[in-house]
């Protein structure tokens, strides 16, 4: 199934669905009859995004159009702004290719905006090299009616590093998928992610792993909040292949309902094929510490503001990994507005 096939040729048939295992939980093809017409070229002014405060490098794909290349020398430091902006209720499908050279190293600060029912498609292709570096802060914001799907590529070299972390408020259907080419020879992998749902919003978060080579790290943690209606959706695999010896890897998925009607939907998965590793997987999924909230409440503090510092607590184990400060202050901010609101 090739969504952005199915978006160029506007045929659902290439829709993923149910039957589709890994989409089981996010089904589009049932969801889409029929695709809307391609987005039109862009108008207006783009407002300011989460991070551009951050960083004077921006770049921007608005609806679909102008790919994007972010290229990093040998030993550059670079802070860059990625924002995905949709705008209507067209599709679209839009590319983006990240390359860090040897040495080199990348703060990524993307963000996905919509402020309709669009069907919007993005990939993306990440290749750091050796000794290279790269965080990756992904806020996406869609529109309630909106179809997002965000797919990234990644390849690591030796001694390479990528750390990233997923934020998400969901959408009529979302889906943010990372797929890394782990080639071991101590590199360093990051994977974190973090979704806040309400009303019927839908949010999935899908990492595959796939450690190759000797002496690889990779740790994961996701925590959701879910009320209402939503549902979040968590897919983790890690597979250790034939002779990835001494590869570390951890994966945790935490999530919180907070109503009878929420639901989450979690999936980890290791597969190991090699002998000497050291690797686990944990997830729960639960409401909130009810003595906790009796205790804040018997000190005078009211429920609703006792509810929101507890999930804020729980989520902020993620957050607080978020190594560039500018975006790690930003996305507290963007949680504690949810939360709270």
């Amino acid at each position: 199934m090739n969504l952005a096939a199915a978006i160029r040729e506007r045929d659902v048939a290439q829709l993923p669905g149910k039957r589709d295992e890994d989409w089981r939980w996010t089904d589009l093809r049932g969801l889409i009859r029929v695709l809307p017409d391609a987005s039109p070229p862009f108008e207006g002014e783009v407002t300011e995004g989460p991070f551009d405060g951050l960083t004077k490098e921006r770049h921007w794909i608005l609806n679909g159009r102008t790919p994007q290349h972010i290229e990093v020398g040998p030993g550059q430091e670079r802070v860059a702004s990625l924002r995905l902006v949709s705008r209507g209720a067209g599709s679209h499908a839009g590319d983006v290719v990240v390359r860090v050279a040897e040495g080199g190293r990348l703060v990524l600060l993307e963000s996905y905006e919509s402020d309709g029912g669009s069907v919007a498609q993005t990939s993306l292709t990440i290749a750091v090299a050796k000794g290279g570096s790269v965080e990756r802060v992904v806020l996406a914001a869609d529109h309630e009616d909106a179809v997002s799907v965000s797919q990234a590529d990644v390849e690591l070299a030796p001694e390479a590093r990528f750390a990233q972390t997923v934020l998400t408020s969901g959408a009529r259907r979302q889906r943010t998928e990372t797929t890394v080419r782990h080639p071991g020879g101590h590199a360093e992998l990051r994977l974190d992610g973090v979704y806040l749902l309400a009303g019927k919003r839908h949010a999935d978060i899908t990492t595959v792993v796939a450690h190759a080579g000797l002496d690889g790290r990779t740790g994961q943690l996701t925590k959701g909040v879910v009320r209402d209606q939503a549902r979040g959706v968590f897919q983790g695999r890690i597979v250790v292949s034939e002779g990835a010896d001494r590869t570390d890897a951890r994966m945790g998925h935490h999530a919180l309902i907070l109503s009878d009607r929420a639901e989450v939907d979690a999936k980890p998965e290791l597969e190991i094929y090699a002998d000497d590793v050291s690797c686990a997987h944990g997830n729960t999924v639960g409401a909130l510490d009810e003595d906790a909230l009796f205790y804040a409440r018997q000190r005078g503090i009211p429920e609703a503001e006792a509810r929101a510092m507890l999930t804020e607590a729980f989520i902020g184990e993620v957050v607080d990994r978020i190594e560039h400060q500018g975006a790690r202050d930003a996305v507290r901010r963007w949680a504690a507005e949810r939360l709270r609101g």
